[in-house]
């Protein structure tokens, strides 16, 4: 990792025993914990360590950045492993039940418009002692869009707006807060071909998500509601991507409209192998990345036209087997 790389990015120097709210970290002994479904139903705890019977004490996150704060946004920031980045127009549910977590969900109700940061923790050095370093990069403004309060926490569904970088952290406890400042594409004056590359983009779209219902019928045998079955991820994210903001204060993280669909069309089909998930992490990660829109509309068609032959392929190969 160049210097470059770090110290353009909000870095978190913290004590392992302390905070670890991620998997990679040294396995709880507590109960502590919060918990993540995803539209995968797979899930994932975040640990507490800090030690039962003894007295918590205060971290203070050491940054580094070569942004300014001026202009910056402060949120509460809700923190995740490097594989589970989230991007614009995405959606998901969580489920907290972390006194922290669901302080840090009280925050965002009330006081932020049900708006918070979702970012991820990247590991960039474990020292011998007890200090280990992390950076804190993807970061995505995500509005809160349902919460259904269970006997233990509460279900949250969530949906990515826009990006943002995380310039200082200006609490810790009980949970991350930062000052964040907008992030979106390099304005160009290449308008046409964009306009060209997002209705091929759309048509390609409605293509996979057509495929898709196909597939999920007819793998169905009657498992779920017809309703449910047509409903898809793409559609979800699409026809967000097509809506226009409606947070003014926020708007400056809302990207455009043909920025919103390059991210839309990054979102995880029916029946994905491990292999065809990691696939989707890196399209997720380089669009993250990616400054031009015209580059990720071409990057996300690419990966649209793949998904289309899979799914087209594995639904030849059901369609043989109901024979």
């Amino acid at each position: 990792m160049t210097c470059e790389a770090i110290s353009a990015t909000a870095v978190l120097n913290l004590n392992s025993t302390l905070f670890n709210p991620i998997p990679f970290a040294t396995p709880s002994r507590t109960n502590n914990s919060v918990e993540y479904s995803g539209s995968s139903h797979r899930r994932l705890r975040f640990h507490s360590t800090a030690p039962v019977n003894h007295e918590r004490r205060r971290f203070v996150p050491k940054v580094f950045s070569s942004f300014p704060s001026i202009g910056a946004e402060e949120f509460p920031l809700l923190p995740f492993p490097m594989d589970q980045v989230f991007i614009p127009s995405e959606g998901k549910t969580l489920h907290l039940y972390e006194a922290r977590y669901l302080a840090l969900l009280d925050e965002s109700l009330f006081t932020r418009k049900k708006c918070f940061i979702h970012f991820v923790l990247d590991p960039i050095g474990i020292s011998d002692g007890a200090e280990a370093s992390f950076a804190a990069r993807y970061g995505c403004l995500v509005h809160v869009e349902k919460v259904e309060r269970l006997d233990v926490g509460a279900l949250v569904s969530i949906r990515g707006i826009g990006r943002g970088k995380i310039v200082t952290f200006v609490q810790a406890d009980p949970y991350l807060k930062g000052l964040v400042i907008p992030v979106q594409d390099v304005i160009c004056d290449c308008v046409t071909k964009i306009n060209s590359q997002v209705m091929v983009l759309k048509e390609a779209l409605n293509c996979l998500n057509s495929l898709e219902i196909k597939l999920k019928l007819l793998s169905s045998v009657n498992r779920h509601p017809k309703e449910e079955l047509l409903q898809t991820q793409i559609s979800s994210s699409v026809n967000w991507a097509g809506k226009e903001c409606s947070l003014d204060c926020y708007r400056a993280f809302f990207p455009s409209f043909a920025e919103r669909l390059s991210f839309a069309a990054l979102q995880p089909v029916s029946g994905l192998t491990h292999s065809e998930l990691a696939k989707l992490q890196k399209e997720k990660l380089r669009a993250m990345d990616t400054k031009d829109t015209l580059q990720r509309l071409d990057q996300s068609l690419e990966f649209v036209k793949n998904n289309i032959s899979m799914i087209a392929a594995k639904l030849a190969i059901q369609s043989l087997d109901a024979k």
